[in-house]
């Protein structure tokens, strides 16, 4: 498998894995940003940022030049989220999709820096 092959692979894992969890998990969301402490709004703004940031990464694959930025702010998502994780004292586990999903958008960025 080439690189090429493994970023396109990073890259639909964590768009789908993200409208996943804002689409048909929203009910874990909902708690999960009321057990941080979060507004309603706070959580819809970062849904919509993170819904179209996924979209971007997914397009990014017939689009390239599209990949970087969003990989980036995603990954800037995820390390807010284990922040958040480590205010509430979560177990790893409830640390972990975060943690993956952060190293999966580091891994994108690197290699699609222009």
């Amino acid at each position: 498998m080439e690189m090429k092959d493994l970023i396109i692979f990073a890259q639909i894992a964590v768009s789908l894995s993200v409208i996943y969890v804002w689409v048909f998990r929203f009910h874990n969301v909902i708690a999960e940003f009321k057990s941080f402490g979060l507004s309603d709004l706070t959580r819809n703004f970062v849904g919509a940022s993170k819904t179209a940031l996924a979209t971007l990464l997914f397009a990014g694959i017939w689009f390239p030049p599209l990949v970087f930025i969003p990989s980036i702010l995603m990954a800037l998502f995820m390390v807010a989220a284990q922040f958040f994780h480590f205010k509430i004292k979560n177990t790893f586990i409830k640390h972990l999709p975060s943690l993956v999903l952060l190293t999966l958008s580091l891994f994108i960025a690197y290699f699609s820096m222009p």
